[in-house]
């Protein structure tokens, strides 16, 4: 029984707007003017990055954002 694989983006809102995905433990990067190109991209560059082998069955998006408070 094959066992399922998790393939996890790290993504994180860029400044000049847009997002930038970059995968835990693999070698690819991608990026996106919004959250639903980013999605595709994603889909896109990691069955291109699997074309000959297999791969994961299903593809997680972390979203870190930082944010800085002032303390009074």
């Amino acid at each position: 029984m094959a066992q399922e694989r998790e393939l996890v983006f790290d993504v994180h809102e860029e400044a000049e707007g847009g997002y930038s995905a970059v995968s835990v433990g693999e070698g690819i990067v991608t990026q996106g003017d919004t959250w639903e190109e980013l999605r595709e991209m994603v889909q896109d560059a990691t069955k291109a990055y699997f074309f000959d082998s297999e791969a994961p069955s299903t593809i997680r998006l972390h979203l870190v954002r930082d944010e800085v408070l002032a303390v009074a």
